[in-house]
């Protein structure tokens, strides 16, 4: 949030990824990708393609220096500073969890946004407009622009598409009919704004809805929350603020429709087992990739995002197992003919872990005082914990592979050198704030830590559900085959035998993402949690408790690359030998999109990143041939450090 108003109110800092991203220039923006005769000839001529045209770069560049200081950026920020105090004074009312302290809130069902501009200064309001505008301009940078140069080149539409959505974009929609329940019907407790305004207004009503069974996995009695179906579950996450919607722009420009491109919405609250138990998910996403396959007489190129790339590996052994999709060792290699792997948690997010372990993330533990007084009265941390675990596929991102992947008590392999401490000691617990002090705990100690205090249903949903070893001989690695809790670690299992498959991996990198953290006993007597992150220490790398490293924000780099750059290069797990692209993307954000712009690596804004679409449209249009390798971090050293050893 800091970032973002820096970003609005023209910091140049906002600008810079970070420290050690602060050398780099416009010069390592990458433009999108061009067959070699198309690179040859804007070499001839001096010139190179720029996806934005250069009279909206040259006026959002003005913009630029209009924002750097002066009296627009000064009324500017006094604009913003005065709405979000308005904004503060709401969020504090709804958030107050006495009603003798909150106002009566009935008139402002009357209020119109006419009625708000009336009453503020007309010199602000006409700067607010001109920040919206310009705001729209560098939003919208690019909406259309991708596909038609990709078609200008000769791609169009050639595999039908099916995209599978990342964790929490998935909108969920309320089918109950109880009594409860028929307020909400047919409307959306998640990924809108009728979710708001549940939970402001109702929110023991909301979380009854939005937790599943805490035994089942399934369905609460008389409540029926089901995933959003079409483009619409996906496209916008709330009015506004966009998902797939780009994508879907530029697929569309080179001639994809909803004849060849689908998208395979789930709910992505439950367990991965329990997709198919309650909704034939899987059953229902084989039978969408035949159907495209036999109409269309070509193989179908599957895009996931975050949690959807595991979902996917996990579809590749469900189908494939008798029993489960038996579709047999050949169905994957012979209905599809690429996957687009977009910002995958392939080995899980650290984040996952606390979030589950405490309510709580770097989002909440970076909170200024009055900010965490008001989300603590509205959800408390122990709530916070309680909904992420009563939503067992979240937990399906805990960390995978160990202290091998992740490191040991003195060693990490994305250790830097010089650097105060090691990202192995993975929860951190200061021994002056706590009465019986636990020792500081690896990734693997902290799972076992979790296990420990958490309750006894959800230790039993993660370990019937999910596993998080390493397999270290192909033997093992086959018998795990027909283990469906295995199906979703990459380090236990292998890819599909499908030499004809190509697996693209594309994520950004260059963004501080949450990597340790430390935490203090839980003081608080109305608190059911033993523990919380220690906001009160901030040391070197350390914010508030948090640790940051590299990766996009919300995955780390050793997660979204490992696999891809070095794990399925180890023939144990890809004994096919599919042949696996990287491209990473730097995260180099414009000052004046709050979403980035054109050359974000942000875990979600990343969807509508130029280069990302280009690429995504080359692949679908039968051109994946032209995709380069491009890696700008260190994983492949860090990967050589990964004590995941081949052993053939």
């Amino acid at each position: 949030m800091s970032a973002l108003r820096r970003r609005l109110a023209g910091d140049p800092r906002a600008a810079s990824p970070s420290p050690d991203d602060s050398s780099r220039d416009d010069s390592s923006r990458e433009s999108s990708p061009l067959p070699p005769a198309a690179r040859r000839a804007q070499e001839q001529a001096g010139e190179g393609f720029k996806v934005v045209s250069k009279s909206k770069l040259d006026k959002l560049g003005e913009l630029g220096k209009k924002g750097k200081g002066g009296k627009g950026s000064k009324r500017r920020s006094v604009w913003i500073f005065g709405l979000g105090g308005l904004f503060g004074l709401a969020v504090a009312a709804f958030f107050a969890g006495n009603s003798e302290y909150v106002p009566d809130l009935t008139s402002l069902s009357e209020m119109n946004l006419d009625s708000i501009l009336d009453v503020l200064p007309a010199g602000l309001v006409k700067d607010a407009q001109d920040l919206q505008k310009h705001e729209r301009d560098a939003v919208n940078y690019d909406s259309f622009a991708v596909g038609l140069h990709a078609r200008s080149q000769g791609v169009e539409a050639t595999h039908p598409v099916i995209m599978v959505p990342g964790v929490i974009s998935t909108g969920l929609e309320s089918w109950g009919t109880e009594q409860d329940s028929r307020q909400y019907f047919r409307k959306r407790l998640w990924g809108s704004w009728s979710m708001m305004r549940a939970l402001v207004l109702d929110k023991a009503l909301w979380k009854k809805h939005i937790m599943v069974d805490k035994v089942t996995g399934l369905d609460p009695p008389g409540i029926k929350l089901r995933a959003a179906q079409g483009f619409d579950a996906t496209d916008f996450f709330i009015t506004g603020y966009w998902i797939w919607n780009k994508i879907l722009e530029n697929l569309a420009t080179i001639g994809y429709d909803p004849t060849n491109s689908f998208t395979a919405a789930y709910d992505w609250r439950l367990s991965y087992s329990n997709y198919e138990v309650r909704d034939h998910y899987f059953s229902r996403l084989k039978e969408h990739i035949e159907l495209a396959h036999r109409l269309s007489g070509r193989k179908v190129v599957l895009l996931s995002h975050s949690m959807g790339s595991q979902v996917l590996y996990y579809f590749f052994h469900w189908v494939e197992a008798e029993g489960y999709g038996g579709g047999g060792p050949v169905w994957v290699d012979t209905h599809v003919d690429s996957w687009i792997n977009i910002s995958g948690c392939m080995l899980g997010a650290l984040k996952g872990l606390p979030a589950v372990l405490s309510g709580e993330m770097k989002d909440t533990a970076q909170l200024n005082s009055f900010a965490v007084y008001g989300l603590e009265k509205f959800l408390s941390r122990s709530e916070r914990a309680e909904i992420f675990r009563a939503m067992p596929g979240i937990s399906s991102m805990l960390p995978i592979g160990g202290d091998a992947v992740w490191g040991n008590r003195t060693w990490a392999p994305d250790d830097r050198p010089g650097q105060n401490g090691s990202y192995g000691m993975f929860l951190n617990f200061n021994k002056r704030n706590l009465s019986s002090t636990p020792e500081n705990l690896t990734v693997n100690e902290s799972l076992d830590f979790l296990m420990d205090q958490a309750q006894p249903w959800y230790r039993e949903m993660v370990k019937s559900n999910y596993s998080h070893g390493v397999a270290r001989t192909r033997n093992e690695v086959e018998d795990n085959q027909m283990i469906p809790r295995k199906w979703i670690n990459p380090l236990e299992t292998r890819l599909p035998l499908a030499p004809n498959l190509k697996i693209y991996c594309f994520y950004g990198v260059g963004k501080p993402t949450e990597r340790a953290y430390y935490y203090r006993e839980d003081r608080d007597p109305l608190s059911a949690l033993n523990v919380t992150i220690d906001t009160t220490y901030t040391n070197g790398k350390a914010d508030h408790g948090v640790v940051m490293g590299e990766g996009d924000g919300t995955v780390n780099l050793l997660s979204a690359g490992y696999m891809c750059s070095k794990g399925w290069k180890i023939k144990r797990y890809n004994p096919a030998g599919i042949p696996i692209k990287v491209y990473e993307m730097p995260h180099e954000p414009d000052r004046f999109s709050p979403r980035g712009g054109p050359n974000t690596g942000d875990h979600v804004d990343i969807l509508g990143r130029s280069s990302l679409n280009d690429l995504i449209l080359r692949v679908a249009g039968g051109k994946g041939n032209l995709v380069p390798e491009s890696i700008h971090s260190n994983i492949l050293e860090y990967a050589e450090k990964v004590q995941v050893w081949d052993d053939e």
